[in-house]
């Protein structure tokens, strides 16, 4: 039998608190004042958002660590950490525009919050699209940490915009600003979608390196092969 690994743990603990969570944002918290039971996606969207962001920080720091040490560890985490900042940084735009349409009229508006989130998405997922151009996996790990690093510039931008200029989407709220029984499936959701972010990196390191390992024991293209042979008679 396999042996059930601690990732797999709190893959299951972030599902089971989703559930969780979600009925309670559905079901047990009270509808908004204003926009009704549309706004009961704020307790999906919200926490993707705190964590789209968790995790893209997390990409940063570990592509400091991996230009500083050289070690494929580091790169195989940043990988997967880039990946689930773009998989939840897409979820949050589609999450935006759903709840967007009944609230402001509108799918999408090019307001500050929502080109920065944008933005930051295809940034990230241009570095993964680098990646898979480049064959040299020392190289490959250098270019893409590096790229890591500068493309973190958007993230405190996302972030930050809603304070610094006029925006459509409303400033981040307090726990003095929410009602108890909305802050419960929020807090409950956003550990939720950590765990399973957790999980998906943890997932993807491991293919990584991997892949890392065959590259590595993987016989020299047919090319190289014959230029060795002529060289070498």
């Amino acid at each position: 039998m396999k042996r059930f690994r601690w990732d797999a743990a709190v893959g299951l603990l972030g599902l089971a608190l989703l559930l969780v969570g979600s009925y309670l944002g559905l079901f047990e918290a009270p509808a908004e004042r204003h926009m009704g039971d549309v706004q009961r996606i704020m307790y999906v969207h919200v926490p993707t958002a705190w964590n789209a962001m968790l995790v893209l920080t997390a990409a940063f720091i570990f592509a400091i660590a991996s230009v500083w040490t050289g070690k494929p560890k580091w790169d195989a985490v940043m990988t997967g950490a880039t990946e689930a900042g773009v998989v939840m940084g897409a979820l949050l735009i589609a999450q935006g525009m759903i709840w967007a349409r009944p609230t402001w009229g509108i799918w999408w508006d090019w307001d500050v919050r929502l080109t920065t989130t944008l933005i930051m998405v295809i940034l990230y997922a241009g570095i993964l699209v680098l990646r898979s151009f480049v064959e040299d996996s020392d190289r490959r790990a250098t270019w893409s940490a590096v790229a890591v690093i500068i493309g973190y510039v958007d993230v405190p931008l996302v972030y930050f915009c809603v304070r610094w200029w006029r925006s459509l989407h409303q400033i981040q709220s307090t726990p003095e600003t929410v009602s108890s029984a909305m802050i419960v499936p929020l807090r409950i959701n956003s550990f939720a979608i950590l765990f399973i972010a957790i999980w998906f990196v943890a997932q993807r390191a491991r293919l990584e390196l991997a892949r890392r390992r065959a590259e590595e024991v993987a016989p020299p293209p047919r090319r190289d092969r014959r230029q060795a042979e002529e060289t070498n008679p």
